[in-house]
Parts: C-alpha cells; structure tokens; sequence
C-alpha cells in the first residue's frame, strides 16, 4: 500500500501543476476581458482575482488594483502562495518529496519547467511581453501532463496525481463561471448584448474551449449554450462533468486497489449523478450562482475526504 506520506505529495503535486496553468489562463481571460473596456480597469482586474480566490490577499498587500499589480501578484509574488511562482514552487517540492514514484521523465520536466519559470518570472513582466509568457506557461504545465501521461503507469500512484489535477480543475472551472456571471458584466441590461458575448468568448478562450464550442454548437455564443460546455458536456476537458468522470474511475481504482471504500467515494458519486441528470435549464431556474457555490463547497469537501481516507499526513 503506498503511503498516505506520498500519496499526499502526489496529489498536491499536481493540484499545484494544474494551479500555474489556471493562473496564467485567469490572467489570459483579464488581459481579453480589459480590451472591452466597457467598465473601470480596477472592476475587471478585480474580477479575475476574485476568480483566483485572491482577492482578499491582494487587498492586504495595498497594491493599487490595475492591470501591472494583478499580474504581477498572480505571477510573481511569493507571498501569495497561488502565483504561478509560489505553485511551480510547490508542485517541485511535493515532487522531489516522491521522487521515486515519479519517472524520470516526469521529474525532469517539472524540474525544467521550475527553472525556466523561475527565469522567466525573475523580474517584472512588460505588459507587450505578457501574451508570451503565458503562453510559456501554459507550454512548460502541457510538457509536464505530456511526460506524466507518457511514461507513468497506471496505478495507484496515477490516480491519486489524476484526482489532485481534476479536483483542481474542477474548482477553477467553477470560479470563472460563478465569476463572469455575477462580477463581470456591468449590469443586466447588458445580458445577451455584444459585450456579453465578447465577454463569454473571453471566458472560452481562457480555457481552450473557443473552437471546441464551436464544433459542438455551431452557434452564436450564449450563457445557457456556455455554461452548459462548461459544466455538463463530459467530452469537454475542463468541464465539471468531464472532471467528475474522471476522479470518479480513480477512486474506483483505489477501492478496487485497497479494497474498502470511503465518504468521498459516495460524495464523487453523487456529483457525477447530479451533473449526468441536470439539464442546464434547470441549473439556470435554480440559480447559477446557487448551482456553483455549491459545487466549490462539496468540491472542497471532497478534497478533504480523500486526506482522511487514505491519510495524507
């Protein structure tokens, strides 16, 4: 039975991967969301640290909100432990902590992704620079799942890595939805206008679902249309619907593996019943808002439940 010692490094080791590349995607959809230009500079940034669930921090550091601080701490800054510095950080901790489990392609890509944004991030990024490095960011994270997808075997040391990346996703997922709803559009009058669009399409390209959306609805973009990719569609990577599926068949390979099952195992299995029986209309009468609050929350509840039953200390 692998230890409850690395099965925590595991899995936090890719929470952490999966976290620097919801960073600079987050910062990607501020960088779209700003050239709108529809409300205060401070309002959008302000939106995509709450979508970080940083918002609270960056008001304690006394930064002034405007798009240079917000990258900056989103990027740089070691005194939030989200930054993409402080995660890569981190992910390479957790990952020379079980550094037999991993192989050795696997550590030498997240140790070269470590030292290449450690470089890359050693000083201010220039706004005209940005759009580079995040896209060397998001480059550097797909090496890392391109040598762990590659080489790993399948057992129990994968699955829980598998958990920590989708719990993670799951969560940032959820966030820029409940975000782009209630924070970014300026008022209701604008629901289903030009810039609510430009603003859904901003929300779809940070999460590498523009084309892919495209493909499956063939249609103008729409609220109900992209909440329902986001959230319901099991054939789209990032949505809550596909995550589910997948810590689902990972904790049915560690009951399976250790031959008990735990709470979380009922909790993932009555997310993934709910998310296969919704219909998005139902979500939407109900209240999104509603809907993805309480995701996040059982989200979360899981993540806990996984530490104590296979006891991650």
């Amino acid at each position: 039975m692998l230890l409850g010692r690395t099965a925590n490094g595991l899995y936090w080791m890719n929470r952490y991967i999966e976290r620097v590349e919801n960073m600079a995607r987050l910062v990607d959809a501020g960088l779209r969301l700003a050239l709108t230009r529809t409300a205060s500079a401070g309002d959008e940034w302000g939106s995509v640290l709450a979508s970080a669930g940083a918002q609270w921090a960056f008001n304690q550091s006394g930064r002034e909100l405007n798009a240079a601080n917000v990258c900056d701490f989103l990027l740089r800054d070691t005194a939030n432990p989200s930054s993409v510095l402080s995660a890569i950080e981190t992910a390479r901790s957790n990952a020379r902590m079980v550094r037999t489990a991993l192989t050795r392609e696997t550590w030498e890509s997240i140790n070269e992704a470590w030292m290449a944004l450690k470089r890359m991030l050693a000083k201010p990024v220039d706004e005209r620079d940005l759009p580079q490095v995040l896209d060397a960011i998001k480059r550097e994270t797909a090496l890392i799942r391109g040598a762990f997808q590659g080489t790993m075997l399948r057992n129990e040391i994968f699955d829980f890595s598998r958990i920590g990346t989708y719990v993670e996703r799951a969560d940032n997922t959820a966030r820029i939805l409940d975000v782009k709803y209630y924070v970014l559009l300026p008022s209701v009058s604008w629901v289903g206008s030009s810039l609510d669009n430009y603003q859904w399409e901003s929300i779809l390209r940070s999460v590498s679902a523009h084309r892919s959306y495209r493909w499956v609805y063939d249609a103008e973009y729409k609220p109900t249309n992209i909440a329902d990719f986001l959230i319901l569609n099991r054939r789209m990577p990032r949505s809550l619907a596909f995550c589910y599926d997948n810590i689902s068949k990972s904790l049915t390979y560690l009951a399976d593996t250790y031959g008990a099952r735990h709470p979380c195992h009922d909790t993932v299995a009555n997310t993934v019943q709910r998310l296969k029986k919704g219909a998005i209309k139902d979500v939407f009468e109900a209240g999104l808002h509603e809907f993805l609050t309480d995701f996040i929350s059982d989200n979360n509840r899981l993540g806990d439940e996984v530490a104590a039953a296979y006891r991650f200390y």
